[in-house]
């Protein structure tokens, strides 16, 4: 920012006044959008989930170092620990470490200036006992790859938060925040006042605001003496936390865990909340919990822009089941979006998608994720998924890419 000499003095004498500057008041989204996908009409109560959360408190604001103006966001999909997952963790020294998963993109997650991932299961520690599918529990090494690897915020709002009751949910937040106090997690809080902060981050003269839901708990209740415990969509806490988003940030960021599981396309309930979103004046939508790829859309109307990812699919995964269409499970891919700021608006400059494969394989180390440009037919063969859909292969992941992702995939 520019001074001159001239008026030094005059900006110390109010220096002290302009640091409670009024913020700028809460932009008004359209009614509707222009978007086929996102004007069914729907009542709220088919999907809204029934639990409200009032939100009162106010934001914490760690600030991001500059560099060129561009600010560049990636957000990774699920971390499913399946049990051929978990066990590659374990060392033949019997310690664990996580650093193999997310290897060969960490070059990508590093250069990024915002790192974003679904934690998919709850992170409550070996004492608990770590187990996989349907009650998930991971190894606090998960977390400490996680951030080796050069995540900045972890999202833990899902399906599975509860897998290991209040007790696990309590596990993994003494994890964080004895650890790393510096990442963020969303999407569970151990208190109300947590359960109301608008976690925002500043980078490049620019502050991002980043919000966290879930559909439910896989039917387990939250504790009665914790019900603010896990972010559930609920459409007026959404509203309400938008515009206070929109009042101390200059871009919203939602991730939604929502959908309907191994469905290529959106659903009903995900075009409602796209319209409770765009309704809300939210720039920008990265979905989770399909377990597989869904399209991307820009959606624009009356001046508001939007920007969609219906479900990055899983970031890793090594489902036991089997049959047609397992494979379609092994695709993901990594969100890949550039901010920039105007001199009178914050707008998305680019976006795009890198396609990225589970790789299963037995053994110590060896279950990792690969881009999809990386990959080989000769990988892709050794991939143990082959015997759970035999129609796993290269071709295979390149056509469901091309058909789900169209133009961005090229």
């Amino acid at each position: 920012m520019k001074r001159f000499a001239v008026i030094i003095a005059m900006l110390l004498l109010l220096s002290s006044c302009r640091k409670l500057e009024e913020a700028p008041p809460e932009t008004t989204a359209p009614d509707q959008t222009s978007s086929e996908i996102v004007t069914t009409e729907l009542t709220e109560t088919e999907f809204e989930t029934e639990t409200e959360i009032e939100t009162d408190s106010e934001t914490e604001s760690p600030v991001n170092a500059s560099n060129d103006g561009i600010v560049s966001i990636i957000m990774a999909g699920d971390v499913l620990l399946h049990d051929k997952v978990a066990a590659s963790g374990k060392m033949n020294d019997g310690s664990y470490n996580y650093d193999h998963m997310f290897s060969n993109v960490k070059e990508d997650i590093e250069n990024a200036d915002l790192a974003i991932i679904n934690q998919e299961v709850i992170l409550g520690g070996k004492d608990l006992g770590l187990s996989g599918y349907p009650n998930f529990n991971g190894a606090f090494e998960v977390g400490d790859s996680l951030v080796k690897s050069g995540f900045d915020v972890v999202l833990h709002a899902t399906n599975h938060a509860l897998d290991k009751g209040k007790k696990g949910l309590l596990s993994c937040i003494d994890f964080w925040e004895e650890n790393y106090p510096h990442i963020a997690y969303l999407g569970i809080s151990d208190t109300k006042e947590k359960s109301d902060n608008i976690y925002t981050t500043e980078i490049e003269g620019i502050k991002f605001a980043i919000l966290n839901y879930t559909y439910g708990t896989n039917g387990i209740p939250l504790p009665s003496d914790m019900p603010y415990c896990v972010n559930l969509l609920n459409k007026d806490r959404i509203m309400n936390d938008v515009s206070r988003a929109k009042e101390i940030s200059d871009f919203v960021i939602v991730c939604p865990h929502w959908g309907t599981e191994y469905k290529l396309t959106a659903d009903n309930n995900q075009k409602y909340w796209t319209n409770v979103f765009f309704e809300a004046g939210v720039d920008l939508v990265i979905g989770t919990h399909p377990h597989v790829v869904e399209p991307v859309e820009l959606i624009e109307k009356n001046g508001h822009s939007m920007l969609v990812y219906y479900s990055i699919g899983n970031y890793i995964n090594s489902t036991a089941q089997t049959g047609t269409g397992i494979a379609n499970r092994m695709l993901g891919a990594l969100a890949d979006i550039s901010v920039s700021k105007t001199e009178n608006d914050v707008a998305i400059t680019d976006y795009g998608i890198i396609p990225i494969v589970s790789h299963v394989k037995s053994g110590e180390g060896q279950c990792t994720v690969y881009k999809l440009d990386d990959y080989t037919e000769e990988l892709a063969s050794q991939n143990e998924i082959i015997y759970s859909d035999s129609s796993f292969s290269l071709s295979y992941l390149q056509n469901l890419c091309e058909s789900v992702f169209g133009d961005l995939y090229n």
